[in-house]
């Protein structure tokens, strides 16, 4: 079994999911007392918040760069950043001499295109859903992002960050963002990309009518595979 590398605490909360998923995962395929063979550095996320808040990419690239270099010495044979948003940086955080980067959107996008869906909304982050990394990313394996409009998004970005990254989990947010996918779903979302990794604390398969897309979940499985056969996501044609 390889080695799992997990930049993470972006929120901890969302790293906790992965941490379950991989290695439920792993017990499952394995069975026994099996689990996942996994190295983690834990960043501090007000650190990153304020490189967020202050537009400071490059910095925030540097300081994730150096854990996906600590991770490569202690003996990480891949690599996830356990984040939607800071995949705008996963170009300078991966590179030579480094093990694979296990690309969230890559993961999300085979999924989509695996249902035969071609439209999807993107919830998340202001950063993820207002700058176009993300739907690029999307849009290059033939997949569509529609967002919510300003104030919903606004409000999808306050849910993220003054609740689910506080460990907090409202039902009345889960009907705001219910309504929120309603709209989505009126403007012809064939699906829903969960963009953000702690919204599945609150959004699950039976919370909305479309096919949901649960970015965390998918990351974790696309990261078992490698450990166990060495797979890198498909990516499906455009």
């Amino acid at each position: 079994m390889k080695t799992i590398g997990l930049i993470g605490g972006m929120s901890w909360e969302s790293t906790l999911l992965y941490y379950q998923s991989l290695n439920r995962e792993v017990a499952r395929r394995l069975g026994g007392l099996h689990s996942a063979r996994v190295l983690m550095h834990s960043l501090d996320f007000e650190e990153v918040v304020r490189g967020q808040r202050a537009g400071d990419w490059d910095a925030l690239a540097a300081l994730l760069r150096q854990a996906a270099e600590g991770l490569a010495a202690a003996g990480a044979d891949c690599l996830l950043i356990c984040t939607n948003t800071m995949h705008k940086i996963a170009a300078q955080v991966a590179g030579e001499g480094l093990p694979p980067l296990l690309h969230i959107a890559d993961v999300t996008g085979t999924a989509i295109r695996a249902r035969g869906l071609r439209r999807v909304a993107l919830l998340g982050t202001r950063y993820t859903m207002e700058q176009p990394f993300y739907a690029d990313h999307l849009a290059r394996l033939g997949v569509e992002c529609i967002v919510p409009p300003e104030d919903e998004r606004a409000e999808v970005h306050r849910i993220i960050f003054d609740e689910l990254c506080r460990g907090q989990v409202l039902p009345a947010s889960r009907q705001k963002l219910q309504l929120i996918v309603a709209g989505l779903t009126a403007r012809g979302a064939e699906g829903v990309v969960l963009g953000c990794t702690e919204l599945p604390l609150i959004l699950a398969e039976d919370d909305v009518a479309l096919p949901l897309f649960d970015t965390t979940t998918l990351h974790a499985l696309a990261a078992v595979d490698f450990a166990l056969h060495g797979a890198q996501p498909a990516l499906a044609a455009a």
